[in-house]
């Protein structure tokens, strides 16, 4: 399943995506209208702690707006909404996985080594489609990291890798923007990473039943229709169990979190001379089975 979230009328909501359509199910007005179950959560977070039941619970308000002779007031059309991160608000820091890649490693003047996890603050999030600024007045090297992002769905701690994927909901995919010099300057990540605006994700999270083998996906991001990194998450240094399992050792993982699984090579920075975002750039992140990632940049 595809879900997504989105503003209309100065309320936020969330559904599935219409099959065939270019469209979202309004399942809240489903339930509303409909009375379907004794009771829905009225929030996306509030729906992924419930886990794959949140997924049965909407196949069976779709499946009684199909059967209604009004159907069609129960769709929203993509041209009619806001389109919002799927999780507009995380219930704490995006936490990311640094320098995953081998490959990314070297090209930012290293190597691959022990775990490392940063942070990016919830104010960086943003949206699919969203024009974002590239933040000219603090910083002239802003960059993009196409990256896939775990969506939480369980509270957990010391997770054994082996059951990681039970404390998955699903996957989206992200761009973990980074102003370098602000990078450099601090020596640590979070206020080169938290610029607002520098951490768009969408357009959907793709439910783990659909995406059964997250290691065997390719991340694909451009610039201006100019391919600049080509990935394979199989190329991951630590995968998406050991990730899971690493951090959980440290951190209690909550439904809502999402963590981002690090760049392949063919970052802005890794270019002699550098290719950093300008005004007016379009960047894209796709990865097959979630969809593309559009951004463009002033």
């Amino acid at each position: 399943m595809k879900l997504l979230s989105y503003r209309l009328n100065d309320k936020i909501y969330f559904g599935p995506k219409v099959k065939k359509e270019e469209a979202v199910w309004d399942v809240l007005s489903i339930q509303e209208t409909l009375q379907v179950l004794p009771d829905f959560p009225t929030t996306i977070v509030e729906g992924i702690g419930l886990g794959m039941d949140f997924v049965e619970q909407i196949r069976k308000l779709v499946e009684a707006a199909l059967k209604d002779e009004n159907v069609n007031t129960f769709k929203r059309q993509f041209t009619e909404i806001e389109w919002l991160s799927p999780i507009p608000r995380t219930p704490k820091n995006i936490m990311a996985v640094g320098k995953n890649y081998a490959d990314h490693a070297k090209e930012m003047g290293g190597v691959a080594q022990d775990f490392v996890v940063f942070t990016k603050s919830p104010t960086s999030i943003a949206a699919d489609e969203q024009t974002l600024s590239i933040h000219a007045d603090k910083t002239d090297a802003y960059d993009y990291e196409g990256e896939l992002a775990i969506v939480i769905g369980k509270k957990g701690k010391d997770i054994p890798s082996k059951l990681a994927f039970d404390y998955v909901f699903g996957y989206t995919i992200a761009n973990d923007l980074t102003a370098r010099d602000l990078q450099t300057k601090h020596q640590q990540y979070f206020l080169g990473k938290s610029l607002e605006g520098s951490c768009p994700m969408g357009p959907y999270i793709v439910t783990k039943d659909e995406l059964p083998h997250p290691q065997e996906l390719t991340v694909v991001t451009k610039v201006n229709d100019e391919i600049r990194q080509n990935g394979q998450t199989s190329d991951m240094v630590f995968s998406v169990e050991q990730i899971i399992a690493e951090i959980s050792k440290s951190v209690i993982l909550e439904p809502g979190d999402v963590i981002l699984t690090g760049t392949p090579a063919g970052v802005g920075k890794g270019f002699n001379p550098p290719k950093f975002i300008k005004s007016g750039d379009i960047v894209k992140v796709s990865i097959e089975g979630i969809g593309t990632l559009v951004n463009k940049f002033e």
